[in-house]
């Protein structure tokens, strides 16, 4: 007796569901799931790893799905033809799906948080988490970091670790590299008015005040007891050089701004 096919998981079911082409009747079906594939790879950015997470299949499965996803819409697109969605096998996630950086779902459900430390809810997937890093230790100043450790957490528990390097980027230049590593939430100990923005730009959430060890941080994190200190701010500058803290802050001399904002 064959197995009954396994629910495919998507976050959104699409706006519109017919897509017609000039000169043609011809619409081809592509079903909900094989949308939801494009939107999470193509769209938003995943891996095909969390791509599958997500959609609660092996990795097989998604690349089936999103092989044939992308050549049904690039024969629409190459013969003239509309597109017709709807069908597959699939249930609509409750609630919200529990990834930061996905701008569907957060512009529709997730509310960015910016003082308040939220940890992981139960039953969330991946997540990665950034925290400020010197010598183990949590690092007190984001805009001078040179380097940050990247945590991927599923279900609450790290399951991998890694280093990034900064260089010698700035504030904004920070946040758009967090961002373009996937994180969506930074540990950090002191930070300015502009970076906090350039942060918020990315979708980035921010638990500010921290200290001591890297892995220790993290793992508070995830546990929900890690207190974010929201008055925390960064003081390592010298503002007598002109050199703010915050991208709209205030002016001396030279003109010089650590902040800034995230462009995509």
């Amino acid at each position: 007796m064959p197995r009954n096919p396994k629910c495919r998981r998507i976050c959104m079911e699409p706006a519109c569901r017919e897509f017609f082409a000039e000169g043609s009747q011809r619409r081809i079906p592509i079903s909900m799931e094989e949308v939801e594939s494009l939107r999470l790879c193509d769209m938003e950015g995943f891996s095909q790893d969390e791509a599958a997470a997500q959609m609660n299949v092996s990795r097989g499965t998604l690349q089936r799905i999103l092989y044939s996803a992308r050549q049904k819409t690039a024969s629409a697109l190459v013969r003239g033809h509309g597109l017709s969605v709807g069908g597959g096998h699939y249930e609509v996630t409750p609630g919200e799906c529990g990834w930061k950086r996905c701008h569907s779902c957060r512009e529709h459900q997730i509310k960015y948080h910016d003082s308040l430390a939220e940890p992981p809810e139960k039953g969330r997937l991946f997540m990665k988490i950034a925290v400020t890093t010197e010598n183990g230790t949590v690092f007190q100043h984001f805009g001078k970091t040179k380097a940050f450790t990247l945590y991927t957490a599923q279900d609450g528990a790290i399951t991998e670790k890694a280093l990034l390097d900064a260089g010698e980027a700035g504030h904004s230049a920070l946040a758009t590299l967090l961002a373009e590593n996937s994180v969506d939430v930074l540990i950090c100990g002191g930070i300015g008015a502009g970076a906090k923005e350039a942060l918020k730009s990315c979708g980035i959430q921010l638990v500010a005040g921290a200290s001591g060890d890297v892995d220790a941080a993290a793992k508070a994190f995830l546990e929900g007891s890690l207190v974010h200190d929201d008055t925390f701010q960064c003081h390592h500058h010298d503002h007598g050089e002109g050199h703010t803290c915050g991208g709209h802050g205030h002016e001396h001399g030279q003109d010089h701004h650590c902040g800034g904002h995230c462009h995509g």
